[in-house]
């Protein structure tokens, strides 16, 4: 026992951060970090995303690549990856969905601090040091760096991932900066794998968009966690539109974001913090609705039924009503029309959207033109923006 951890101080001694002296970790040790990458799908992506890995300056890591019974050659890339580099371990098994493919990976994983990649994405130059330097200065459970959407010709920030990342904080918690309970990636993030034990974290199985009731537990029995400025991941637009969060319209996908939305407020209600559940109310829940609303035309009367269940489930006078909630004027009131089950009056706002490109909404929706097309009560004067 002595003889290990008198070895891990001399490798941990050679190894900084930035990368390692001698560019081999002992292999007769625990890695320092563990990145889980699940994969179905995906061997036009997939050799991208290993090499990213395999560039990491941190030489010290194992990637522990699961095979969600995947129809197309990815275990294959993986076994010859993993030939030219004995860091990476395939583990296959029959398709049960990205989060149990997750939550397999977590359990294999030896290393100390814990990291995620989607294998359709890849990772820049140096992902983890700025991470665990910052972890190293402050102790916390586990940090989040910025995350930017690659298009293959152009990377970019989106608004509210940059106002999350504008300051580096360290050693805060979720009451000091609520909003990052939106950042509900968990390939942007790294955990010291005895939080994580600690926190029970664990994602959801059967359903997408486990990654919002998983992050959201984490940030939510987190003693502390750090956010950096740094850009620690690159988070691939897919040109065929195939990616999980490109299919906004099909009745399966509501469901899930249904189930994942009711899973991540019963936590938040939970930690019992008004201020906290109020950002997540106003600020957190509805920013991904838009795209749920823009989908109706043309959408199945069930997937209306869910969706106006949804909207009057999280959004009412007991918690925040949509039209008072933080998102821009026009999706509050698409919002407050599903409320009212006013699907016809929903598509017309969307083709006058459409047909008025940009926006003449200010802010106020008492006098913008749709006011002359219905009746829009709930809209006054002065409400919140």
């Amino acid at each position: 026992m002595l003889a290990a951890m008198l070895r891990r101080l001399i490798r941990r001694g050679r190894t900084s951060p930035g990368g390692s002296a001698d560019g081999v970790p002992d292999p007769t040790l625990p890695p320092l970090v563990s990145v889980v990458v699940p994969v179905y799908d995906v061997a036009a992506y997939l050799p991208d995303c290993l090499a990213s890995i395999a560039r990491q300056p941190l030489a010290d890591h194992e990637v522990i690549v699961v095979d969600d019974g995947s129809p197309d050659d990815c275990a294959l890339i993986v076994e010859e990856a993993a030939r030219r580099d004995p860091r990476i371990r395939l583990h296959r098994q029959t398709n049960r969905g990205l989060g149990a493919a997750r939550n397999t990976g977590v359990a294999l994983a030896r290393g100390e601090f814990l990291a995620f990649a989607d294998s359709d994405d890849v990772l820049p130059p140096d992902a983890w040091g700025p991470m665990l330097t910052s972890l190293r200065r402050s102790g916390a459970d586990f940090a989040v760096g910025r995350a930017e959407r690659d298009d293959g010709n152009r990377r970019w920030t989106t608004p509210l991932m940059e106002r999350n990342h504008r300051e580096a904080l360290q050693g805060v918690d979720v009451r000091a900066v609520p909003l990052v309970l939106a950042d509900v990636f968990a390939w942007n993030k790294l955990f010291r794998r005895s939080f994580w034990n600690r926190a029970e974290v664990v994602f959801p199985e059967g359903t997408r968009y486990e990654d919002q009731p998983a992050m959201t537990r984490a940030f939510l029995h987190a003693r502390s966690f750090d956010v950096l400025t740094e850009t620690v991941y690159w988070w691939r637009v897919r040109e065929d539109r195939s990616s999980i969060t490109q299919k906004r319209h099909e009745i399966a996908d509501l469901r899930d974001r249904t189930e994942t939305k009711r899973i991540s407020t019963a936590l938040v209600h939970g930690y019992a913090d008004a201020q906290v559940t109020h950002v997540f109310h106003a600020e957190v829940l509805p920013i991904d609705m838009w795209e749920y609303f823009r989908a109706v035309p043309g959408c199945h009367a069930e997937y209306w039924e869910l969706l106006v269940e949804l909207v009057r489930e999280l959004w009412n006078p007991g918690t925040v009503p949509f039209e008072q909630t933080a998102v821009p004027p026009q999706q509050r009131l698409m919002g407050w029309f599903v409320a009212q089950d006013r699907r016809p009056d929903l598509e017309r706002l969307l083709s006058w959207i459409d047909d008025n490109r940009p926006l003449p909404f200010d802010g106020d929706l008492l006098d913008h033109p749709w006011r002359s097309e219905a009746d829009v009560p709930a809209f006054a004067r002065g409400a919140s923006r």
